[in-house]
């Protein structure tokens, strides 16, 4: 195996799980934000989305043709809705985008959203409504056994996930009373907690830092990013065949959990995702932002290739180590090891991979940092295709 990668050394050390994304620094207003490209997926790509979703290809090809119009429509239909906007996702079922317009939104609104190509669903609460009353709950002191807390657009409310065995604590039953003073707030319960995917050395194609192993997230031009929580800034970093490859340049968590690495002495990087032998490697040729209910996959250096769907967006992560926020929830998996890993929706970057609970043995959620605020913060341009 490491014989005949050789060859691919710079590929591996730079994109060890995969993963890359447009160009352009920051989330994009809503007139120039990044289009989503109709280039075919590639086979493995397909193979994943059937083995973890449960698609026929037919089925994998068609569902991502149709995000990809969702992807593209979602910016014109808010800001069609102007300040009725109540969110969007997308409905794996119709396979449409469907905005949310505040019930006292005026007929034209609600003409103007659906001429976009949306289905429209009339909602109480705005969206800003709804984000201010997340970010009062933000300022509050959470207790462990609280999870996390994100805008659900679809349920138009907050919701404040507990533990389930901590759900009568009452730290965390104070939390919830407070977090139900800040506005419309839902309370659901988890089974774990969430904790970052980071693990000890052990074999693989990994980046190391210290005795920590983590996964390369996606290339930019004169480094890579990755999670914060795998490195401090000026931290070294070795490549698979621990050779060195440069050093942590930014790196923030808690708060946020997102970092950047220089790349040197031979290393470089190239706009792919690795499918490790078991998929074929994947271009990325954009970072437009997936809605909820997208499907989306995520390459890590542990457990390779898995697919499943983005389930909340804005959410605030509750680790032992403190609140990350601005992160996106989905149904795939991780292990140890691929905390910093590439999260992609068809062939559009979209964040990585912070942490999580469960396994890929018997499933569980993972929260990923979006990448266009990662490259905003740190000023920085993808490696594409």
């Amino acid at each position: 195996m490491r014989r005949s990668r050789l060859k691919y050394a710079g590929v591996a050390a730079l994109l060890l799980f995969g993963g890359l994304t447009a160009g352009g620094t920051g989330q994009a207003a809503a007139d120039d934000s990044p289009t989503a490209t109709d280039a075919p997926a590639s086979a493995g790509l397909l193979q994943a989305m059937q083995r973890d979703l449960g698609l026929s290809k037919t089925q994998a090809e068609t569902r991502l043709a149709a995000e990809r119009t969702a992807t593209n429509l979602a910016p014109k239909a808010r800001k069609a809705a102007g300040s009725a906007y109540g969110g969007s996702w997308f409905d794996a079922k119709t396979e449409r985008l469907t905005v949310a317009v505040t019930s006292d939104a005026p007929a034209s609104t609600v003409r103007e959203v659906r001429a976009t190509g949306a289905t429209v669903r009339t909602v109480t609460h705005s969206a800003r409504q709804l984000d201010a009353a997340k970010a009062r709950i933000d300022r509050l002191s959470a207790p462990s056994g609280v999870s996390s807390w994100h805008v659900d657009p679809v349920a138009n409310t907050v919701v404040v996930n507990v533990v389930d065995d901590e759900r009568a604590d009452n730290d965390v039953r104070r939390f919830v009373s407070q977090a139900r003073a800040t506005g419309p707030v839902t309370v659901e319960t988890v089974a774990r907690a969430p904790r970052t995917f980071a693990a000890g050395t052990v074999g693989g194609d990994p980046y190391y830092t210290g005795n920590v192993r983590c996964s390369i997230g996606f290339s930019v031009h004169g480094g890579f990013i990755t999670a914060g929580h795998c490195g401090q800034a000026g931290a070294g970093v070795r490549g698979w065949d621990g050779s060195y490859i440069g050093n942590f340049q930014g790196s923030s968590f808690p708060d946020n959990d997102y970092a950047w690495v220089n790349v040197g002495s031979g290393w470089w990087t190239v706009p792919v995702v690795l499918g490790w032998g078991t998929v074929s490697d994947q271009l990325v040729r954009g970072s437009a932002e997936a809605p909820v209910g997208s499907s989306i996959c995520r390459s890590g250096s542990t457990t390779h290739w898995h697919c499943g769907a983005v389930l909340a967006k804005n959410e605030t992560v509750n680790y032992s180590q403190g609140a990350v926020h601005q992160m996106t929830k989905t149904s795939v998996c991780a292990e140890p090891g691929d905390s910093g890993g590439s999260f992609i929706s068809g062939d559009q970057a979209q964040g990585v991979t912070s942490g999580g609970w469960g396994n890929c043995s018997g499933g569980g959620q993972t929260w990923f940092q979006p990448v266009n605020e990662i490259l905003g913060r740190y000023g920085l341009t993808l490696h594409t295709a």
